[in-house]
This record gives structure tokens, C-alpha cells and sequence, in this order.
């Protein structure tokens, strides 16, 4: 599993179209929007609207809160603001609907941060998986919107690309943080110095609260970012404090870090040369592969090394994953998750599959890419509660699973 993001196409009809990319693959999934039973899920929407709304000051905007949560999961269509009115009262609430999302003065960080506890508490995630989605948009009329070429795709989108922290397992996973990417112009004015600049700072600020003041557990980040340069991502996150399983490439510079051969230590080496040397350490691990629904047995070796280039980089293990058909290593991971084995970092890495699936099959029909205009505010505020819908769904069946068992 190589470098990948996912590309979300916001909807003209009831069917959203989600492409997520590996190194040399496409993977195409269609998915048609979903609609839940208005009262299915109430006793879980009043539990985690309770915990996800107790920051809001005023009664009101906890009330408006809870119904841009149920249209969010039960509107038809398109989450635009005018459907979930539409589902919730028609264009009085509208207008304040409206107000609440773009305009209002609450604050979306101390609701992710109970949206995190919560999802910490009841999904125990194996990790926090960092990782970005492109939302292609007509025009720029939208925050964040630019076009930038895309290089898994190979071609210039026009869209907002965000990074998202999501809590996950090989079954399930949930987004609780978002940062917005980009400076492009907004508004006609000067660029807005809010959007994150590069993809490692925006990864970085999306897991600073995980990392430390939110009260949630510290697990591994597994990082899977498209171009991104790695040594700079690796010091960024030394200083967050959690253990790091970062997606790289065969062609980044590592330097053997044990005596694994004879005669390779202190030398440089590429991932991919590197791991064709041990080749003989390869042993079988069985992970579940939440794209096909089943469990896969792959080949897999490890190996200490440092980044070549970072002076006193610390030690990694360096897994790779062989691939059959193409008669070698083809997936990377870089871990210092202390004590862990190469199928350990394997499995942690595969995570990002979860995500994958999810985007497609649960965020994008509460209405996560739907959000249209160019407040940077509101943008964070749909996002969040869009978040918490996924929630919602995701954790209903777990919550139901657990009550059975």
C-alpha cells in the first residue's frame, strides 16, 4: 500500500463516485446514498449529541445542533443546508440553520475533542489514521477550493483537498479531526492564512489534540500521505509523542540499523534494495483486508534502519510487504512503535483501507463533501457534525454487537 488519498465526487444525483488510489492501481467504488429511519438511532443521538453539545452556550444552538445532526442522517440526497431545513422545518430553519453552520460564534474544536473521547471510548480504535481525501467542486466558490494536480491521478483537480485523524479498526472507522489544505485566494482577497500550507503540517495540527489536552488514548498515527517528504514528517511528529507507522516508498534512503548482512551497516540503501537483501527474513501474517471483506496471508520482512539524511534520526523498523504478481516488495511502512513486529506494523498499516471503505460507503452519504460556501468556519463546523453522523452510524452496529455479545 503505497502512497494514496481518496477523491470524493460531491454528487448532482443520489450516487456519490469515490476513486482511491494505490501505486500503478485504481480502485472505483459506487456507492448510493443511504437514508436512516428518523427514530432508529435516537437513544445514540441523544447520548453523543449530550456529550457533543454540552459546549455549546445556548440552548438554542444546542437545539439547532441536534437537528443539523438527524437531517445530516435522514435528509434525501445532497446534506446541502436547504435539505436538512427541509427534513427539519422548511426555510425558518433554513435561515438559521444557516446562520448556525456559517455564521454562528461557537467553536467546532471542544466538540471534536468529545467527539474523540467518545469514539476512544466505545470503538477502542487500534490507531489514528491520518490521511487526506480531494473533493473535486465546480467554480471556486467554495473555501478551500484551488486547482492542484492531483499525481496518483495524474491530472490537475479543481477541489479542496483536507486531511482527516480517524479513529480505526480492521472493522470500522470514524473521522474526529479535519484540517483544510491549501492558501488559495478566498473571497477575491488575500489568501487565507488559516488553510494549512503543506500536507505534514496539516497532519501534524490535525493530530495535535489527539496527541495531547482531548483525554484520549495514545495510540500508534498511522500516516499515509501522497508526496509528502518524509524526514520532515518524521521530525514533525516526533514532537506529538505517539508512535508513528508511516506509508513510504521503495525508493526512500534508509541506512541498516542492525547487522542484518554483512557489510551494510553505515551503508546507504534504498526501502526497496534494502528489503530484497533480507528477502529471506519474509514470513507469513494474516490480515484482514477490509476492501474484500476477508482475511489475506502475505509475505512480510523487517528491518532496523535510520532515515538517511535526518542526522541522529532515530531507529525505525522498515516492513515490506511482497507482492506476488510483481515478484517483489511493493508496499512500505516505517514504524517506531517500540516492540512491534513486521506483520504488527503490516497490519496497522492496512488500516488505511478502512478508511477507504468508509469514506465511501458512510461519510460520503451523511454528507461530508457537501458543504458549499466560503466561510473557512462553517466549512469546520459541517465537517464536524458530518463527523459525528458517521459517527452515528458506525457505532450504532458496534454499540449492538457489544449489547448481543
Amino acid at each position: 500500500m503505497g502512497a494514496r488519498s481518496t477523491v470524493l465526487e460531491a454528487p448532482g444525483a443520489d450516487v456519490v463516485d469515490a476513486l482511491a488510489f494505490g501505486r500503478g492501481r485504481t480502485r472505483r467504488v459506487r456507492s448510493a446514498y443511504h437514508t436512516l429511519p428518523e427514530r432508529a438511532s435516537d437513544p445514540l443521538i441523544d447520548e453523543l449529541g449530550g456529550m457533543l453539545f454540552a459546549s455549546l452556550a445556548r440552548s438554542d444552538q444546542r437545539r439547532k445542533g441536534e437537528q443539523y445532526l438527524r437531517g445530516l442522517l435522514s435528509a434525501q440526497g445532497r446534506k446541502s443546508i436547504r435539505n436538512i431545513a427541509s427534513f427539519v422545518g422548511g426555510r425558518t430553519a433554513e435561515q438559521s440553520l444557516h446562520h448556525f453552520i456559517s455564521s454562528s460564534t461557537w467553536h467546532w474544536r471542544p466538540m471534536r475533542a468529545a467527539l474523540a473521547r467518545y469514539v476512544d471510548q466505545v470503538l477502542r480504535p487500534e490507531a489514528w489514521v491520518v490521511r487526506p481525501i480531494v473533493i473535486p467542486k465546480a467554480g471556486h466558490h467554495s473555501v478551500g477550493v484551488e486547482r492542484r494536480y492531483i499525481p496518483w491521478l495524474g491530472q490537475v483537480v479543481n477541489g479542496q483537498q483536507a486531511l482527516g485523524a480517524w479513529a480505526a479498526t480492521a472493522h470500522a472507522a470514524v473521522p474526529v479531526d479535519w484540517q483544510l489544505l491549501g492558501a488559495g485566494d478566498q473571497d477575491g482577497g488575500a489568501p487565507d492564512e488559516r488553510l494549512a500550507a503543506t500536507p505534514v503540517g496539516c497532519a501534524a495540527a490535525t493530530v495535535t489534540g489527539i496527541g495531547g489536552g482531548w483525554g484520549v488514548s495514545a495510540r500508534p498515527v498511522v500516516l499515509d500521505l501522497p508526496g509528502a517528504e518524509l524526514p520532515r514528517a518524521v521530525r514533525q511528529f516526533a514532537d506529538i509523542g505517539l508512535p508513528l507507522v508511516a506509508v513510504t516508498s521503495g525508493t526512500t534512503r534508509v541506512v541498516p540499523a542492525d547487522p542484518v548482512l554483512p557489510g551494510t551497516v553505515g551503508r546507504e540503501f534504498s526501502a526497496q534494495q534494502l528489503l530484497h537483501l533480507v528477502r529471506t527474513l519474509r514470513r507469513p501474517v494474516d490480515w484482514y483486508d477490509p476492501l474484500a471483506g476477508t482475511v489475506r496471508r502475505t509475505q512480510v520482512a523487517g528491518v532496523r534502519v535510520h532515515l538517511a539524511g535526518v542526522p541522529r534520526s532515530r531507529p525505525f523498523l522498515l516492513a515490506g510487504e511482497w507482492d506476488a504478481a510483481r515478484g517483489g516488495s511493493g508496499h512500505y511502512w516505517l514504524s517506531d512503535l517500540r516492540g512491534a513486529t513486521p506483520g504488527q506494523v503490516l497490519r496497522l498499516g492496512k488500516l488505511a483501507l478502512r478508511v477507504d471503505r468508509d469514506v465511501v460507503e458512510v461519510s460520503a452519504q451523511v454528507g461530508l463533501m457537501d458543504f458549499e460556501g466560503r466561510s473557512y468556519e462553517g466549512w469546520h463546523r459541517h465537517t464536524t457534525l458530518a463527523s459525528a453522523a458517521h459517527a452515528v452510524r458506525i457505532l450504532g452496529g458496534v454499540e449492538s454487537v457489544q449489547r448481543a455479545g
